[in-house]
């Protein structure tokens, strides 16, 4: 018995009229999702990061050489807002992790792209993130993975429309 099965017996015994099932699943869905968070975090935390930093070096890096965006693809890549990426981008340029040059393809915008140093640590980052996500998965077969991640699949299918 875990912790949304103790709320979702007092829900039933409160409220029989009610089907508290979707209210399980997304309990569970949600408590996941932080236990993985604060795990991936303590990870990043490890290289200097945060997830913010993590997402857009991860970003330039799995976009492949020459490890380049503009800051509108950057943006669509990782659904923030505008100045929210403009914040990132300011911080891990003053860390040496990003640089900002000059679109050879219009002048008046700019591209952003992983420095060397950027580039070592993402690849650090990322080997790290990937041992700790794999971590988190230990208690389960590869075919319940397998499973899991195609029910995922289809639930989020389903909601996002």
């Amino acid at each position: 018995m875990d912790h949304v099965d103790f709320i979702t017996q007092q829900w039933g015994r409160e409220r029989p009229d009610l089907d508290v099932t979707a209210m399980g699943v997304i309990g569970r869905v949600a408590r996941l999702y932080l236990a993985y968070q604060r795990e991936m975090h303590k990870t990043f935390a490890e290289f200097g990061l945060n997830a913010a930093k993590f997402d857009v070096l991860a970003t330039l890096r799995r976009s492949g050489a020459p490890y380049t965006l503009s800051p509108g693809a950057l943006l669509k890549a990782t659904m923030v807002a505008s100045g929210t990426m403009t914040n990132r981008i300011d911080r891990l340029e003053a860390d040496g992790l990003v640089k900002r040059e000059v679109n050879p393809e219009d002048s008046r915008s700019f591209l952003v792209g992983l420095t060397e140093e950027g580039f070592t640590l993402i690849d650090k980052a990322v080997t790290a993130h990937v041992e700790t996500q794999a971590r988190l998965l230990e208690g389960m077969s590869r075919q319940e993975v397998e499973g899991f991640t195609a029910l995922l699949s289809k639930a989020l299918t389903v909601a996002d429309g």
